[in-house]
């Protein structure tokens, strides 16, 4: 009789605390609900926050559509001005959605990237051009040729190298920049490729990496040291370099005359 109570005495672990099972269940349905709030809140496309690279692929869309002649200037400025206030992605695809440029999706990459380095063998040893400044300052600025290898010094002194305006001869240009005590201030058309290899010991070495949509268009590597010093290189916005449109004019004429036999 004990053990035939016993067994009725047995609690059953099915029966046992209903209220038990109904909060595991809540809290598995509770779980569910918020995974999937966790889904519904990540950001599409154009809700990311956008990049300086993605404003300034939207100002370049901006300007050739300005000397295209679909925006008018006062619209051109307009918008830019509202692209350097923009925060996300969709933002900034609104100020091109009526522009053709939008609707060109190509499936590969837009460009292949400029490379780190030079080309081995592409620039000589020696410099073309010496830029010394020896507690003093030194310019060179305007319409110039920018040679392939430019080195400048800044002993105590400031070197300013404005290649917005100069001519490119070749593509690939190298800028040998020493800031002892000093400063070398660099800047390039904004639509060339920039490139940053050297550094800074107790001082500053800063190069705005640049990419061009052209793939012809110069690439300007800035390379030294700062030693207690500064070296700055960056675009200057609003120039470009003239002579790659030349370059694309040059281009059509040949191909006209060969077509036409001349």
């Amino acid at each position: 009789m004990d053990l035939q109570k016993r067994e009725v005495q047995k609690p059953d672990l099915r029966k046992r605390d209903p209220q038990a099972r109904d909060l595991q269940a809540g809290d598995l349905q509770a779980g569910d609900l918020q995974a999937r709030d966790l889904q519904e809140q990540e950001p599409d496309g154009a809700a990311l926050r956008a990049s300086d690279a993605e404003r300034d692929r939207i100002a370049d869309i901006l300007h050739d559509a300005l000397a295209e002649g679909r925006l008018t200037a006062d619209e051109h400025a307009e918008r830019v001005e509202g692209v350097l206030r923009a925060k996300t992605v969709g933002e900034l695809e609104a100020f091109i959605r009526d522009l053709p440029a939008a609707h060109h999706h190509s499936p590969g990459p837009a460009h292949a990237r400029a490379p780190l380095r030079p080309t081995a063998g592409a620039l000589p040893i020696d410099a073309d051009d010496n830029v010394v400044a020896v507690f003093s300052s030194a310019v060179r600025k305007g319409r110039w040729r920018a040679g392939r290898r430019i080195h400048a010094y800044a002993i105590f002194g400031s070197v300013e190298i404005d290649l917005s305006e100069a001519l490119f001869d070749h593509q690939q240009v190298m800028v040998k920049s020493f800031a002892i005590f000093g400063s070398v201030d660099i800047r390039v058309p904004e639509n060339v490729s920039l490139r940053g290899t050297g550094g800074g010991v107790l001082g500053s070495f800063e190069v705005a990496t640049l990419d061009s949509g052209d793939p012809e268009a110069p690439i300007v590597y800035v390379d030294g040291w700062a030693v207690l010093g500064s070296v700055e290189a960056r675009p200057r916005r609003g120039k470009v370099v003239a002579d790659i449109l030349d370059r694309v004019h040059r281009k059509v004429d040949r191909s006209l005359r060969k077509h036409l036999g001349h």
